[in-house]
């Protein structure tokens, strides 16, 4: 007879969860039921771009690529982006539960308010409908997978009054500047973002982004005087913002470059076993950390602002980081403005920081990156299993106490958890599933049946008192339950899973000349595959290597670090020699800023057009503009301009140039040249290089490029044309520099 599960959420922990208890073990041994008070399923993640009445942003990049943000047996579309958006992982879990969860009970718009323990051990649960009813069900079974994000964590009223003078959101709920602002406050001012983790940086990023699109981008702005608004970013510590991308070989003065996490996951750089990471940082591993963090980087921050600085002093203390492609360029520029302190009190336009007591002034809206409480996600479970589970509600890191990396607890055996915690990287999300129908399947923690590794892995836990003694240690990490490597590991111990070797011989790493070794979810395939999993794994192993092997081997992926790299100011200075008396010879010293706007469909309509119809995302580009005084060496001096637009195609990883128009100054008029980059011929190499052409009636333009990075950052670059033609002939040679 098979046994009954309610699993309380239809996110990528409540499906991955049902896969499991209907996959992993004999068919018909659970019989599952899902709840979920959303009218769709996916949770957090949307399915559609103008679904945004969620937590998350549909338009929002995901920090991780499609590599990590996957389960081992369903690959992603080939075309898909390799940093997916939400709407495109809604889509993904959709596929997901087609695949893999159409046995279970779905009920959406459906929301559990309470359950409760019967005698035999079993669940009595109350979920009310959409029609207002409330239905009474019993199950032997119940799975908590209602995320961590249950309700946003907010300043009280000491600190924000209930009736504040400007605008006030949580971080989950921005979607645009004109909503944000509703015209508020039309005369400009400060967007003052409090909370500097992940949400924080992301979301000044973000907020920043909208300003400078709204301020370059032609026709009318979405708000009021865009150019007269700035964001201020409230930190309590420096912290490390890393970009998308990141280079396997940072030291390298022609670096690779690969997503963040296929970057960081690179097993051959771990000694074996692994040890966990995380929780407790130590003063040395503190240290260590800090020390990877800036080599990765190239920097300790402090040309973007003091205020970003990693100085000696923090590299003993844990280090947090973050994820955005533009907030530290953004710093750079000015458009956003960090202080370090806590705020203390919000008071009409004004905001005061402690223990400083620095005031922030002119502020036309705050925006909350507190985070959330996670308690808000088992209101429904009874007090007495709360008293159990160690609840802390204040404690947004360590709110229940779990056996076994969040999973269970000895004390209440029929109660599981998935992805109950932060940081919900999908291959554990999988492997707590995984673990949690093992344990079931086996008759539970104490049965006699439970597998030897299983038991073994059970006699050494002590995640219990491990959080616990978490929420008071002054010197615990920013995610605490464990890192991501170490955790799957413990979990594949447990379930006796063996991890699949690469498919194919992987770049191999200087100086000990380790091949890559990359971790993924495909790494790790259930025991028991059937004709159509197993095609998918295989599939989701080969993106992966192909992935890696196109960025260690060619130029894949230059092309957008060029491009997030070029945002700001530049210092330009140009050299122009010409042969011809029509054409003068002189110096050329200025400035050059590319100021970043939402992708626009001048020029390139067709593309654009083709792009948006394929459901892809148009990107992000730039509008370049420079000026400064032209000295001829006839002695003559005048004041020159120029505009372009640059591009930067995602699905391509191409890089275009575009003339603007003369009449609007502000749009692209056609292509001027497609930058090119050329594969390393050798190590001897100090720079990436491309070239482009342009045939300009006549005239041709042979143009070629010299990027230098530190790392992950262009430092300095040149661009130098050779103009040949009827009319012209003349060389230009420029260097831009920080």
């Amino acid at each position: 007879m098979s046994k009954t599960v309610c699993i309380v959420g239809a996110g990528p922990s409540g499906l991955v969860a049902a896969k499991s208890l209907l996959h992993d073990v004999p068919r018909g041994t659970f019989e599952v039921t899902i709840f979920d008070s959303q009218p769709r399923l996916g949770g957090l993640w949307p399915s559609r771009k103008d679904d945004d009445d969620g937590l998350v942003h549909p338009l929002m990049v995901a920090n991780q690529s499609k590599h990590t943000v996957q389960f081992s047996d369903l690959a992603w579309p080939e075309d898909a982006p390799e940093l997916p958006q939400a709407w495109q992982v809604g889509q993904y879990l959709d596929r997901y539960y087609k695949a893999y969860c159409l046995a279970a009970e779905l009920c959406l718009e459906t929301r559990v308010e309470r359950t409760e323990r019967t005698p035999s051990r079993s669940w009595r649960v109350w979920a009310r409908s959409k029609d207002g009813s409330l239905e009474e069900r019993s199950f032997d079974y119940l799975l908590i997978a209602s995320g961590y994000f249950g309700k946003p964590a907010v300043p009280g009223p000491s600190v924000i009054p209930e009736h504040s003078q400007v605008p006030v959101i949580h971080s989950s709920k921005y979607r645009n500047l004109k909503d944000l602002l509703q015209e508020h406050n039309p005369k400009g001012g400060k967007i003052l973002v409090v909370g500097g983790q992940m949400s924080g940086v992301e979301i000044a990023g973000t907020i920043a982004t909208h300003l400078s699109s709204a301020t370059h981008s032609p026709g009318v702005s979405p708000i009021s005087n865009p150019e007269k608004y700035s964001v201020h970013h409230m930190i309590q510590k420096p912290v490390w913002v890393m970009p998308m991308f990141l280079s396997p070989k940072a030291n390298s003065l022609v670096p690779p470059f690969l997503p963040l996490d296929l970057a960081s996951y690179n097993l051959a750089n771990r000694p074996y076993p692994l040890t966990n990471t995380q929780g407790h940082i130590t003063e040395e591993s503190a240290i260590r950390t800090s020390s990877l963090y800036e080599t990765a980087l190239g920097t300790n921050q402090f040309m973007y602002s003091p205020a970003l600085a990693v100085t000696q002093k923090d590299h003993a203390n844990p280090q947090f980081l973050a994820v955005s492609d533009n907030y530290t360029e953004f710093v750079r520029s000015g458009l956003i403005a960090v202080s370090q302190g806590k705020l203390d009190k919000l008071s009409g336009r004004e905001a005061i920081i402690s223990p400083s007591r620095e005031k922030i002034d002119d502020i036309a809206a705050v925006v909350l990156a507190t985070g959330f409480k996670a308690s808000d996600s088992i209101s429904f479970l009874p007090q007495e299993e709360l008293e159990t589970l160690s609840l802390s509600p204040g404690d947004l890191n360590n709110t229940v106490a779990l056996a076994f990396h969040g999973t269970y607890h000895p004390y209440i055996p029929k109660l599981g958890f998935v992805g109950f915690y932060r940081s919900q990287y999908w291959g554990v999300m999988e492997m707590q599933a995984r673990f949690v129908t093992a344990l079931w399947n086996a008759g539970g923690p104490d049965s006699v049946t439970l597998p030897r590794s299983l038991k073994q892995a059970l006699e050494k836990d002590n995640s219990i008192q491990r959080t616990i003694a978490l929420r008071d240690d002054p010197r615990a990490s920013q995610f605490p339950m464990g890192d991501y490597a170490w955790l799957m590991q413990e979990f594949a111990a447990a379930l006796d899973m063996e991890r699949l070797d690469p498919l194919q011989a992987m770049p191999a790493l200087s100086p000990a000349g380790n091949e890559m070794n990359i971790l993924t979810p495909a790494r790790y395939p259930a025991k028991r595959l059937n004709e159509f999993q197993q095609p998918e794994v295989t599939k989701s192993l080969k993106q992966t290597e192909a992935t890696v092997w196109a960025a260690m081997s060619s130029a894949k992926f230059v092309a957008k670090a060029v491009f997030r790299s070029l945002l700001g100011e530049w210092k330009l200075e140009r050299r122009i020699v010409s042969k011809l008396p029509s054409h003068p010879s002189g110096h050329f010293s200025g400035t050059a800023k590319f100021l970043l706007r939402e992708g626009t469909r001048d020029g390139g309509e067709a593309e654009f057009d083709r792009v948006v119809e394929e459901g892809g995302d148009v990107g992000m580009e730039y509008l370049y503009i420079e000026e400064g005084d032209f000295k001829a060496d006839n002695g003559f001096t005048f004041r020159a301009t120029r505009r372009y637009i640059w591009r930067y195609n995602d699905k391509k990883d191409e890089l275009s140039v575009w003339f603007a128009k003369t009449d609007d100054q502000k749009k692209a008029d056609y292509l001027f040249h497609k930058v090119e980059f050329a594969v390393p011929k050798d190590d001897n190499e100090k720079s990436w290089k491309a070239t482009a052409g342009h045939m300009c009636i006549k005239d041709y333009y042979d143009v070629k490029y010299d990027f230098r990075f530190k790392a992950v950052n262009l430092m300095d670059w040149n661009l130098a044309y050779t103009v040949n033609g009827p009319q012209k002939d003349y060389t230009i040679d420029g260097t831009y520099s920080r």
